[in-house]
């Protein structure tokens, strides 16, 4: 069954979608029209089964798909996707969806092979996050791919600093680094522009290292 497309005003969302189908079913249920408009369509009975059927037709799939990978290890395939999904900076809970296992599941591969973690929370952001012990180093190559505790975000070496001076004042190497973000193309006067970022300077031990993910095929330029 394809997809019922969805117009901007319309709250379609999978929880809304869920407590019309409940309203619908329960002992003096709602009426087709008030269902219509919790979902904010216009009233079309057609239409308004055909969101429900999808829904529910997606929602069997997904339980179909988790039952199947239920007890199964991540294959390579699924660390590679976890990972740069991770670090191109979609969430836990997205990423779960996207390969039909569980946000604990995800999060425990992702500390398991050692990927920096994000703050949960807008509080925990203003601290520097920790990195894991595989990231932990002083030196770092022009053009290496790193992980930035500071920007929690994902970076690249361009050039290292004078180490008489900032040696002395942090207690380890310097660098500029150039942080990566991802850009709102639709906010953007290029419509394919889907990746952004600013310069920054860095002491080492907001730095982490990324190369023990190539053990796992993880492919860093794609980052």
């Amino acid at each position: 069954m394809a997809r019922v497309k969805k117009k901007s005003y319309e709250n379609l969302t999978s929880g809304n979608i869920q407590r019309v189908i409940e309203a619908l079913r329960q002992e003096s249920p709602i009426t087709k029209k008030e269902a219509c408009e919790m979902l904010n369509i216009a009233y079309n009975t057609t239409r308004l089964t055909r969101i429900l059927e999808d829904f529910e037709e997606q929602q069997a799939y997904v339980k179909k798909r988790k039952q199947q990978n239920r007890g199964r290890p991540a294959s390579k395939a699924e660390i590679q996707d976890a990972v740069l999904s991770y670090l191109q900076g979609d969430n836990i809970s997205d990423i779960s969806k996207s390969m039909y296992r569980s946000a604990l599941f995800v999060k425990n591969l992702l500390e398991r092979i050692g990927v920096p973690q994000r703050p949960a929370s807008l509080e925990e952001r203003v601290q520097n996050a920790y990195l894991p012990e595989e990231c932990i180093s002083d030196d770092f190559e022009v053009g290496e791919k790193v992980w930035s505790a500071g920007y929690h975000a994902p970076a690249v070496i361009e050039k290292r600093l004078d180490d008489k001076k900032y040696i002395e004042l942090y207690g380890c190497p310097c660098y500029s680094i150039y942080i990566f973000e991802k850009v709102d193309s639709s906010e953007s006067f290029y419509s394919n522009t889907e990746l952004g970022g600013f310069y920054a300077y860095s002491p080492a031990y907001d730095l982490g290292k990324l190369a023990h993910l190539q053990e796992h095929g993880v492919n860093l330029e794609r980052i």
